[in-house]
């Protein structure tokens, strides 16, 4: 009998599940897509080259771990379900079944509803996996093939995961259920809007932003102190004192309004610590940006500080903005009596009024939810993008050996050698080499051997055979010079800006063998490796050979092409090898190799386990927050259908009515959407200001473009969706029997 009755209770109430179990669903085949790369089955064809190992193990911890935020999605799907149906429970007991069969019968319905979800999951997810073996195959380079198969280990996992979860919750289903008394389950859709109760939320906010106010004063009085100099532009001027004197105005209002609270409420104070937030954060934006075009010498720490404060001022902001919407709406409903009583504005203005001021927290917690949510969307391709760009500048021959001189302070321990035994281990592994380059880097003068100084290190030089070398193992255009002249070569994250200030003061070189001259070769930032570059410098001269014997080579490199990819294993063996034989020392001349397979490997699996963990952080963050908004409006609908009843009564079409609750769905999907997208929007055109070099040399600003525009197609579509639905739904809740 029980079991009839738990089937026909699940039929009955397939349309309250209904955006439960899509919801559900949609992170389970996400679940299964995204972990099934890292099944024991999982065997694509990427070559020798490459290995998996290390892809395998990271995702099945990032995913799992993100996975773990859809308890809280559950566990609150699950008490809307029980408000719904709690004076079905009611009748229940009433009829002589015990209060904990009830509550067992429910643990049972919504594990049927959870259980079909998982099956759909499943079964969407072996489709959708296809996409993410696409996106896994695009990042090593592969060609996609269409392969379909069921990976056991990873339907077991992801059975596993969401049946634990939806058992422990359904336990704590059983307790709360048990708990309410059967008098305030029959009288649940008869309640009213809660009475409004003065919350401690905004103030316990305002608090904790008066003591980031006071680190931001400290912190201010402390980068003056040690870092002013009256010489610097005017736009660092004001940066200094604005971080002093924006957080020290702010902090005396609020010293004010502690004595004069009772002629100023706590609304005035609000406003104009929001203004002062406002300022506040622009402030703390200013020292990035102005660090990195002057230079500035701030301490270790101050762009992670400064970055820490504009991500409070903008939680604040929002916190803000939600705390006196209310007050907004009822100023614009009192000031325009036409627009109040035209047709159900006065009815309209009542819900929203009403509503803002019992879920400011939730919907201030929604909306914080959606800007991290965006702006990870908004971040993810250009890190992947800047990550993979930067991965074709370091990896470009096949295998690179170098030197470093910075931790030697005697001349005499300089390096001299070709690593022959790196030829010899290629050849004993049939590693056939089809190109070889050893080359030395030199200082322009000896005496610049001491100079250690952090951003003050001196620029190296390369011979004009060994860098026409190089440039024709990449297949490019060598270059040629005269007796007395030089030319430059760039890291392609350097600025037209850095390159053109620095052509005009080098236009002329002193060196152990001369003065050199700038030569009408244009500057060149072809991509030959990071390693040819000294600490703290992105470019390096190109001096004639002649030249070049006459300073002190203090770098040895060695730059090999082979005719097919290193093995895995191969790279790895040469590794280990080459640090046997050099191994590393806190002082002296260090030896370094590295191979592209290795490169190739670990950059692309730690981006693609950055790209895979982000995106479906992201989207899962988005579901959520979609779902708590919708499930909100079809638990008010269940309230409001009294409302909606009177006004019935009162001669409203349903023309007015399904307008009026369009309207009401905009303003509650709107308002939180709304303020996370403008929010996101300023973080990621902070962002991207922020690396404009690195997004320009290594993604390109058109492509990033596309990438932008595509997720926020596909943000429409979801947002799209869940709208349409809980329109629907809303409507045949407060629809007329």
């Amino acid at each position: 009998m029980y079991g009839k009755l738990i089937l026909r209770n699940a039929k009955r109430s397939i349309k309250d599940y209904l955006i439960y179990i899509i919801t559900l669903t949609l992170c389970v085949t996400m679940f299964y897509s995204f972990l099934s790369i890292s099944s024991n089955y999982y065997h694509p064809s990427i070559g020798v080259q490459y290995n998996l190992n290390i892809l395998s193990d990271a995702m099945k911890a990032a995913i799992c771990a993100i996975t773990f935020l859809l308890l809280f999605l559950i566990k609150y799907v699950n008490n809307y379900m029980i408000r719904r149906k709690q004076k079905e429970f009611a009748i229940q007991t009433v009829m002589g079944m015990e209060q904990k069969t009830t509550a067992t019968l429910f643990f049972l319905e919504t594990l049927i509803m959870g259980l079909v979800a998982l099956g759909m999951g499943i079964i969407l997810g072996t489709f959708c996996s296809q996409f993410i073996t696409a996106m896994l195959l695009s990042a090593y380079g592969q060609p996609f093939q269409l392969s379909w198969m069921l990976y056991p280990d990873t339907v077991l996992l992801t059975i596993m995961f969401f049946t634990i979860s939806f058992v422990l919750i359904g336990l704590f289903n059983i307790r709360t259920i048990r708990k309410i008394k059967v008098i305030d389950m029959l009288n649940a859709d008869k309640k009213n809007e809660p009475h409004f109760k003065k919350s401690k939320w905004m103030p316990i906010i305002t608090v904790l932003f008066s003591i980031f106010l006071i680190i931001m004063l400290v912190t201010g009085i402390s980068k003056m102190y040690y870092y002013f100099d009256t010489r610097l532009p005017f736009s660092v001027h004001l940066m200094f004192w604005g971080n002093i004197l924006i957080p020290a105005f702010t902090l005396v209002g609020i010293l004010a309004w502690i004595f004069l609270h009772k002629k100023f409420g706590f609304s005035k104070l609000v406003i104009f610590l929001l203004i002062m937030a406002l300022a506040a954060t622009a402030s703390s934006a200013s020292v990035p940006v102005l660090q990195m075009k002057y230079y500035l010498a701030l301490g270790t720490g101050t762009n992670n500080s400064y970055m820490i404060f504009l991500l409070v001022g903008l939680v604040f902001i929002i916190c803000a903005v939600f705390y006196l919407a209310s007050n907004v709406i009822t100023s614009m409903k009192e000031k325009s009596l036409q627009k109040k009583y035209y047709e159900e504005n006065l009815f309209f203005f009542g819900q929203i009024i009403s509503k803002l001021k019992t879920t400011t927290k939730t919907m201030t917690l929604i909306c914080l939810t959606l800007v991290l949510s965006i702006s990870m969307f908004l971040i993810e391709p250009a890190l992947n993008g800047w990550v993979s760009g930067y991965l074709d500048t370091r990896s470009v021959f096949d295998v690179q050996v170098l030197s470093q001189y910075n931790k030697a302070f005697d001349i005499k321990e300089l390096p001299n050698t070709n690593y022959d035994f790196v030829t010899e281990y290629l050849a004993e592994n049939n590693i056939q080499i089809i190109d070889d380059c050893s080359f030395s880097l030199y200082l322009p003068m000896a005496e610049d051997f001491h100079q250690r100084i952090k951003w003050s290190f001196p620029v190296l030089a390369i011979s004009l055979s060994d860098y026409n070398h190089l440039l024709d193992m990449r297949g490019l255009d060598t270059i040629t010079l005269d007796e007395n002249e030089f030319t430059t070569q760039w890291q392609s994250i350097a600025t037209e800006e850095e390159r053109n200030e620095f052509i005009e003061s080098h236009s002329t070189v002193r060196t152990d063998a001369g003065i050199l001259e700038m030569a009408s070769e244009n500057a060149s930032d072809a991509a030959l490796g990071e390693y040819l570059y000294n600490n703290y410098t992105d470019v390096v001269y190109v001096f004639p050979d002649e030249i070049c014997k006459q300073l002190l080579s203090v770098n040895r490199n060695r730059a090999i092409k082979t005719a097919e990819p290193l093995p895995y294993d191969v790279a790895i063996g040469l590794q280990q090898e080459f640090e046997r034989k050099f191994p590393e020392q806190p002082e002296g001349v260090n030896y370094y190799i590295r191979t592209s397979t290795q490169q190739i490997n670990s950059t692309t699996a730690s981006n693609f386990v950055m790209q895979a963990s982000m995106t479906y952080g992201a989207v899962v963050l988005l579901i959520m927050c979609f779902t708590i908004l919708a499930l909100q409006q079809l638990l008010d609908a269940t309230h409001y259908k009294y409302r909606f009843g009177v006004l019935r009564k009162l001669g409203v079409d349903e023309t007015h009515i399904n307008r009026l609750v369009l309207k009401q769905l905009g303003v509650w999907f709107g308002l939180p959407i709304g303020i996370a997208v403008l929010a996101s929007t300023v973080f990621g055109g902070y962002f991207f200001n922020m690396f404009s070099s690195q997004i320009s040399a290594y993604i390109g600003a058109e492509i990033l473009a596309v990438q932008i525009l595509l997720i926020a197609g596909i943000l429409l579509i979801l947002l799209t969706c869940y709208f349409v639905s809980t329109w629907i739904l809303f409507n045949r809740t407060i629809r007329k029997e």
